[in-house]
């Protein structure tokens, strides 16, 4: 079982606030996931409250055994019968206190509420100190994202044994989250995208009727989600190619060419260099490479973090991005070309960044 302390003190040793008040809506808040490790339930309305060195759960009878035994053991869980009971057991917990809250999620009513019940002597948003510490992932997490990692790169070593002429974008993205369910996911991190020939050319392309037809490109761009940790992974394939067709030594040339600006990518990513920095290296030999044929067909950001979001907090590897990339931080390496009319590839792997670089899981 996973110990919290680490992540308390990462975050509290950003912030003055004395108190950290997480509270789920309909919706669970991502920050109350990666302090309590629940996964699994919709623990609505539930609050966390989080001290420097531990922290106090009050949530519904109903939920009460499941937090009990899923819960680090640093996390007091105490059972309310009713809402009016959870407001009443904030008030000794909160009153004189200066409290943080995730200021990106919690709605003003509830702010108000909090605020009028609990008397605290201030409430401030705290959620760039709740960012900075889980963008950095430690060793549990780690392990987790690699799991659904290896996951979906399970599935992707069988679902080429599915491939066949006639089948559509939509029944070959079923049968891929099919495959990762087999293998293991608790579900797909997002929805599988998957794209048939010129299709492939819309990075976001929502897979539809369209049939495969040979000497195409196939590309599939899934996640698993395990234990509540996302993976995101894209491969791109060339159904029954004509070797000896101008088709197929395209699409081949532009396969090579991001396979190698992935690889450049990777190159630079370790820590201390700034985020931008692998993109524009992945970019930069895309655009001159083969006398500049591909040049501004690389349109879109080189990768993004990854954790118990598929999107996770934290910064992207993409233009603009001035932040040093860090030890233990993880991220989305994926360049593209994408040509309208023809089709598009694109390679994506996770990457974890060690002390000597970045090392794809």
């Amino acid at each position: 079982m996973m110990s919290i302390a680490p992540r308390l003190e990462r975050i509290f040793s950003n912030t003055d606030a004395e108190r950290i008040l997480l509270m789920n809506t309909t919706q669970k808040d991502s920050y109350f996931t990666y302090l309590t490790g629940l996964y699994a339930g919709s623990f609505e309305s539930s609050i966390l409250i989080a001290h420097r060195k531990k922290a106090e759960l009050i949530t519904t009878v109903l939920e009460y055994d499941v937090a009990k035994r899923m819960c680090p053991k640093e996390i007091d869980v105490i059972a309310a019968e009713s809402r009016s009971k959870t407001m009443e057991l904030l008030k000794g917990r909160l009153m004189g206190k200066a409290v943080g809250i995730n200021g990106t999620f919690l709605p003003v009513n509830l702010y108000r509420s909090i605020r009028k019940t609990g008397k605290p002597k201030r409430m401030t948003d705290v959620s760039k100190a709740l960012a900075s510490a889980r963008q950095i992932k430690d060793w549990p997490e780690v392990e987790l994202i690699g799991i659904a990692n290896n996951i979906v790169k399970k599935a992707f070593s069988k679902i080429t044994g599915n491939f066949r002429v006639g089948i559509t974008e939509k029944e070959l993205a079923s049968e891929f989250e099919s495959l990762m369910k087999k293998y293991g996911a608790d579900e797909p991190s997002f929805e599988t995208i998957v794209c048939f020939g010129a299709n492939s050319a819309v990075p976001h392309h929502v897979p539809g009727r369209t049939k495969l037809e040979p000497n195409s490109f196939v590309l599939i761009d899934a996640g698993a989600r395990y234990l509540g940790y996302c993976s995101d992974v894209t491969r791109t394939f060339i159904f029954k190619p004509d070797m000896k067709s101008d088709k197929y030594r395209r699409m081949l040339e532009m396969y090579n060419t991001v396979k190698e600006a992935q690889e450049i990518a990777l190159k630079s990513i370790r820590p201390g260099v700034r985020c931008e920095v692998p993109h524009n290296k992945a970019m930069e030999y895309i655009n001159k490479v083969h006398n500049g044929i591909y040049k501004g067909r690389f349109i879109h950001g080189l990768g993004h973090s990854l954790g118990i979001d598929v999107h996770d907090v934290g910064p992207n590897l993409s233009p603009g991005y001035k932040e040093k990339i860090q030890e233990n931080m993880v991220f989305s390496d994926e360049p593209g070309i994408y040509i309208e009319g023809f089709g598009g590839v694109r390679i994506e792997d996770d990457v974890l960044v060690t002390k000597s670089g970045g090392k794809f899981l």
